[in-house]
């Protein structure tokens, strides 16, 4: 849905923007034509790696839009007026042997998995027939790794929504939501039972099935409900998972937990409802390792805190004992993100926001250091072997988006394997260069510049100026195709300025809560301030700029158009001009009430210290100030940022 809005706003800001006169296309090699719109919609993308137990060959996963009639079997994606994002299974040899599609179902397949032994393959599929509530829901399948006929292992009622393999291969764990009785679910079908909302809740629980004889059990239930994907006991006897009180978005109350699967008693590791990631066994089961962010605020009337906004920590907890040691450090200033640990147990490895990059960390546990293990690219996924020699990367660069990467133990550096996009070969794109500029109070500020196709230094160009969501995002230095068809404008002669403005992550704790509570502000000045160096430097033509961003991009367009008429055109997607009404009907409030310094009190006034500072930093009490032509895209049925 992201992708189909995504690649709307660029046809209809691009009609928007015919009040600006644009510059003809630079002069673009002859051999190479510059990306279009239509591109965007054959762009692949990659991801679900996983490399093999032996390290020889890697499954991953290609999503790209497919015309329902399409003949999948040829990738047969003809434009048409109706498109489906869709997932096929892989499979490449780690040499650099030809690739090969492994799935064809025509609703997809996803989340590919090796048995430890190598000789299975699992995946999910919704297969079948039927639409609506009769609409086939996600099983797990299971593949002979070398040839042969997928066959449906689960058959859960609602579906399947993670998974794990035992270590012995002989069972497979996976998550699914509490079904419905059987009136229940007969009045949900005839649509005459009450709608209650956050009143009544289907959980999620861990199930676990047995290969041979396809025989499922139920190990966790009760007042909770499971999230992320269990992690098994080396011995295969217990799992760790996390849970929270709600399946509500907004409920970010989580805890670890441990399953004997055999008693189905459950043993808490946290109480604190600072689970951040799901828990991980380490290799020899006795201990469990994930990261928490600490509550610095206190709860709602129901029982549920703001989000916090703060750097995520690492933390180990000894399952015997229960004792909990955090390996956080002030001198490593990043949020850690999902851990792995090493084969010997000694290294945990995650990836993280690093500046405009997604990057590959080592923690060592004996010496207490982290350490960058691969840097300067954006690590979209990675898989390691079973000796650890191996490792498989999702790689996106600036030049190429995604693709497989493999790294050896004695390899200087991780090789690329796959060509999914081969056709780009005959694209001619834009140059990215990360940039950095003082703001207004003289902190730098860094950011993307995209420059156009065969763009010569020291001519002035029209720019557009991209703001990301979040605010606790970034922009990144990657293909900007997709989602954000940065090269589409690149190929019409503009440059693109990608700013990460304090609130942005990446940057370290003290800049991520930068913009507390000040949206509008602060940030405001550091994207101006890159616009201004942007014409000082000789690059953007000031007579011919454009605004755009989504969420709380939007909001940031909304504000900008507020409070200056620098802009010829501007695109406000999912935006929030108002704060006030954003609070009261978001699925996040507790992300907003952060910012902002609590819960606006509705007491009847508009001028109490609360409702002012919601107001006085929503666009929308400046609405009579906007001159610049404003293009709104919003979802009619967006729950995060409600139209």
């Amino acid at each position: 849905m992201p992708s189909v809005i995504a690649r709307r706003a660029t046809l209809l800001i691009r009609r928007s923007l015919a009040v600006v006169t644009l510059l003809p296309a630079l002069a673009v090699a002859q051999s190479k034509r510059p990306m279009t719109s239509a591109d965007i919609m054959r762009l692949k993308a990659v991801g679900g790696v996983a490399i093999a137990p032996a390290g020889d060959r890697v499954l991953y996963t290609v999503t790209g839009w497919e015309h329902p009639n399409a003949n999948l079997a040829k990738g047969d994606t003809a434009l048409g007026d109706r498109h489906e994002r869709r997932s096929h299974v892989w499979i490449v040899p780690v040499s650099g042997g030809t690739a090969r599609q492994l799935t064809f179902s025509e609703r997809g397949e996803s989340n590919p998995q090796w048995s430890p032994d190598g000789k299975l393959i699992a995946f999910t599929s919704a297969r079948g027939s039927g639409a609506g509530d009769d609409a086939p829901r996600p099983q797990i399948w299971v593949l002979p790794a070398e040839g042969g006929e997928a066959w449906q292992l689960t058959t859960a009622r609602d579906g399947v929504s993670a998974y794990a393999w035992s270590p012995d291969g002989s069972r497979i764990a996976y998550l699914t939501t509490d079904t419905l009785s059987r009136d229940a679910e007969a009045k949900t079908r005839r649509r005459d039972d009450a709608k209650v909302y956050e009143g009544e809740f289907r959980l999620a629980h861990i199930w676990v099935v047995d290969l041979a004889g396809k025989k499922a059990s139920k190990v966790t239930s009760g007042a909770y409900t499971v999230r992320g994907v269990p992690s098994w006991s080396a011995d295969g006897t217990k799992l760790a998972f996390d849970a929270s009180p709600t399946p509500m978005t907004r409920d970010e109350r989580r805890d670890a937990y441990v399953v004997d699967i055999a008693t189905r008693q459950v043993q808490a590791l946290t109480t604190q409802h600072d689970a951040e990631s799901a828990p991980q066994f380490s290799p020899d089961g006795k201990t469990v390792a994930f990261t928490v962010s600490p509550q610095e605020w206190p709860p709602h009337k129901d029982g549920i805190p703001p989000r916090t906004i703060r750097n995520a920590s690492i933390v180990t907890v000894d399952v015997a004992s229960g004792a909990l040691t955090n390996h956080g450090s002030k001198a490593f200033d990043v949020s850690a993100g999902a851990v792995r640990w090493s084969r010997d147990g000694r290294q945990l490895t995650f990836t993280a926001s690093d500046r405009v990059y997604q990057s590959l960390f080592t923690y060592d546990l004996g010496a207490k250091t982290y350490t960058k293990r691969l840097g300067e690219t954006l690590v979209q996924g990675y898989s390691t072997s079973t000796d650890g020699r191996t490792t498989a990367y999702v790689l996106d660069t600036p030049d190429w988006p995604s693709e497989i990467y493999v790294q050896g133990s004695t390899d200087q550096a991780p090789r690329r394997i796959t060509n999914t996009n081969p056709w780009l070969a005959d694209v001619a794109l834009g140059q990215s260069e990360v940039i950095t500029w003082k703001s207004k109070d003289g902190q730098p500020v860094e950011g993307v510049l995209l420059t156009p196709v065969g763009y010569t230094a020291g001519a002035k160009v029209p720019l557009l100026v991209s703001a990301h969501g979040g605010p606790t995002g970034a922009h990144t230095n990657g293909f900007k195709g997709g989602a954000s068809p940065g090269q589409t404008w690149a190929g019409q002669g503009w440059a693109v300025l990608y700013p990460n403005p304090r609130g942005s992550t990446g940057y370290g704790e003290k800049w991520m809560r930068g913009n507390i509570p000040d949206w509008g502000g602060g940030d405001y000045r550091d994207i101006m301030t890159g616009v201004d160096a942007l014409i000082q430097r000789g690059v953007a033509d000031s007579t011919k700029m454009a605004f755009e961003g989504w969420s709380y991009g939007g909001y940031m367009t909304s504000w900008v158009v507020s409070q200056t008429g620098r802009f010829k055109a501007a695109m406000m997607g999912a935006g929030l001009p108002s704060l006030l009404s954003m609070a009261g009907t978001t699925d996040i409030p507790g992300y907003i009430n952060t910012f902002f310094n609590g819960i606006p009190q509705y007491d009847g006034s508009l001028v109490n210290p609360s409702t002012k500072l919601y107001m006085e930093r929503s666009a929308i009490s400046y609405s009579d100030r906007i001159t610049t032509p404003l293009l709104i895209l919003h979802g009619g049925n967006d729950e995060r940022v409600p139209i």
